[in-house]
């Protein structure tokens, strides 16, 4: 339900960690104080402009003054944390007054849990959008070209075509099959968008889309069609970018991902030198030898509002702040700021900059084909229906059992047992029909003549759980860490039963660094693992656990295979980890 390299404190968004904040400036004191909560995308520009702000001298009435603070969480994730009631500890960044998220489809999805926990969740004051950015299909120039484009409109039925029959059905043999990167729709509003679009692609619909026809079978052949294509799924576009920039960098941009369901914005990114959103890298970073290009869907689209709701957390003054910082981001210069950055501003119109970028007609910038969103009972028939349709996963989840896993991890548990229970916790995140298995490894040993060993063979989750479970919690940790010998082994293992039809992965969940003098030529390993034929390929997806893992290596074999290197060095976060973990398939 992410393969891409997302490493620091990138990784941390997906989980919900504070990752951006801006509190400085020169004015001071201030009276009030206003936490706002954004979307990754546009997280480091609205911390740009909240220092603007906090700089700018502005007073609230009664002579008062403001200082806005802003942290970044994705979307999905922040949406979660509020119907749960924000806690700071455990949601990693600090209670919003604020929220602004990339669509209203969260807020529907928000008002939705308020209602069915009878808990008020939103205010009633309509929240007003900062800015805008359609979802679009982003595609290397080449293959869009191939399709026809610009001059041919093209939509999610070619998609789910080119799923079914190939490169070769438009004459490109030697692009292989067609590959749909695509986000998971829980956490990601790309991912959620493109989900939504695809259920009325499939009615032929543009509005008032109903619960009857989510469920009807000729729309979930449709819907499933579709996802059968795709490579993984991601919890931030950003990871998909990052990976196709590298991709690109060794002159591979048409052998990863033939499609990127995403923002508008994002494709501007990318194209400007900024694959995973850093402000400072736009028009500075190393543009793409193969530019994206934002194909927008002929067969429906949405666009994404970036509102901006005040919560039931702030108070009266809270209240006023945010009314004067929303009016800060509406004036002209501030929307400028947007467009810069990508975005449409809050009435839709696309600066020069986007329009050169992702190569705009006059047709795609004012003429969209629009779908409305749909109402809180169909969003969440969309999703429902999602997890059944959704591709199939087939992973290999790998245990470090090294003694070190002993050591403590804070609040009276080993890593050991803090692994344990977060692996054993996020079983039942699979679908059913999932196949799951497990490794352990350390190193050799007299009853083990290899480090790593089989404990549960990949079987469907549905009859697998239980003995997972108590395998899982069977665990002991001894010996030392033979990292690159089983993390071969278990690719290859996995690539000699490869099911083309599933998404393919590996998993390691490791505290430390190779310790297997036998096995020690990283270089050597990464050549190995290299996930360049995507027909063959399976991704490794890797978890360093404590500050004595390595974790520029295990970023490095996640880079090699495609797949995501995830931080949980600091053990309390590996409960959310592992849920980002299971997020990719």
């Amino acid at each position: 339900m992410l393969v891409a390299v997302v490493v620091g404190l990138m990784l941390l968004v997906a989980v919900g960690v504070v990752v951006s904040a801006s509190g400085g400036g020169s004015g001071g004191d201030c009276d009030v104080r206003l936490e706002v909560n954004s979307s990754t995308e546009k997280g480091d520009l609205l911390s740009d402009l909240a220092e603007d702000y906090n700089d700018s001298g502005r007073e609230l009435a009664g002579g008062k003054c403001a200082r806005v603070a802003v942290s970044e969480t994705s979307s999905g994730v922040a949406k979660d944390a509020l119907a749960q009631g924000w806690d700071e500890g455990r949601d990693g960044a600090p209670e919003p007054q604020v929220w602004t998220p990339s669509s209203s489809l969260w807020l529907t999805l928000l008002q939705r849990d308020a209602t069915a926990a009878d808990r008020e969740l939103l205010t009633d004051e309509k929240p007003r959008s900062l800015a805008t950015s359609p979802l679009a299909i982003a595609m290397p120039r080449p293959m869009a070209e191939a399709l026809g484009w610009p001059e041919k409109k093209i939509g999610w039925r070619d998609v789910l075509s080119l799923t079914q029959k190939g490169w070769a059905s438009v004459g490109r043999p030697e692009w292989g099959r067609f590959s749909l990167g695509k986000d998971n729709p829980h956490t990601s509003t790309s991912g959620l968008g493109a989900t939504v679009a695809t259920f009325y692609a499939a009615t032929g619909r543009s509005s008032d889309l109903t619960v009857d026809d989510v469920k009807d079978a000729k729309t979930r052949r449709f819907v499933a069609g579709v996802e059968s294509g795709v490579l993984h799924y991601a919890s931030d576009a950003t990871a998909y970018m990052a990976n196709l920039a590298e991709a690109d960098a060794d002159g591979q941009a048409l052998s990863y991902a033939s499609a990127i369901a995403v923002q508008e914005q994002l494709i501007h990114l990318y194209n400007q030198g900024s694959p995973t959103g850093e402000t400072e890298k736009i028009g500075k970073g190393k543009k793409p030898q193969v530019p994206l290009v934002a194909v927008h869907p002929a067969d429906g689209t949405l666009m994404f509002d970036h509102p901006f709701a005040v919560l039931p957390s702030a108070s009266k003054d809270q209240r006023a702040a945010a009314a004067d910082f929303r009016a800060f981001l509406l004036e002209d210069a501030q929307q400028r700021r947007f467009q810069k950055t990508g975005f449409r501003d809050h009435e839709g119109n696309a600066g020069s900059e986007l329009a050169r970028s992702v190569s705009l007609s006059e047709q795609s910038e004012g003429n969209l084909s629009l779908i409305d969103p749909p109402a809180d009972d169909v969003l969440a028939a969309v999703l429902d229906s999602w997890d059944e349709l959704r591709k199939k996963a087939r992973v290999l989840l790998v245990m470090d059992v090294s003694g070190s896993m002993n050591q403590s991890s804070g609040g009276g548990q080993s890593r050991m047992e803090a692994a344990k229970k977060a692996a054993a916790d996020t079983l039942g995140l699979y679908h059913p029909d999932d196949e799951v298995g497990l490794w352990a490894f350390s190193t050799k040993t007299d009853d083990h003549p290899e480090p790593y060993r089989e404990i549960v063979p990949p079987r469907p989750v549905r009859d697998n759980e239980q003995r997972l479970t108590e395998a899982i919690k069977g665990l002991n940790a001894e010996g030392g860490t033979a990292l690159y010998t089983t993390v071969r082994a278990a690719q290859k293992e996995m690539l000699a039963d490869l099911d083309a039809d599933r998404i393919n992965a590996v998993v390691v969940l490791t505290d430390g660094r190779n310790e297997y003098p036998a096995d020690n030529d990283l270089d050597a390993l990464l050549r190995d693992l290299d996930a360049s034929q995507l027909e063959r390929s399976v991704r490794v997806f890797t978890v360093a656990f404590s500050g004595q893992a390595d974790f520029g290596t295990l970023t490095k074999i996640a880079t090699a295979t495609k797949a995501t290197s995830y931080d949980a060095r600091d053990p309390a976060v590996i409960d959310k980890v592992m849920v980002s973990v299971i997020s990719n398939f």
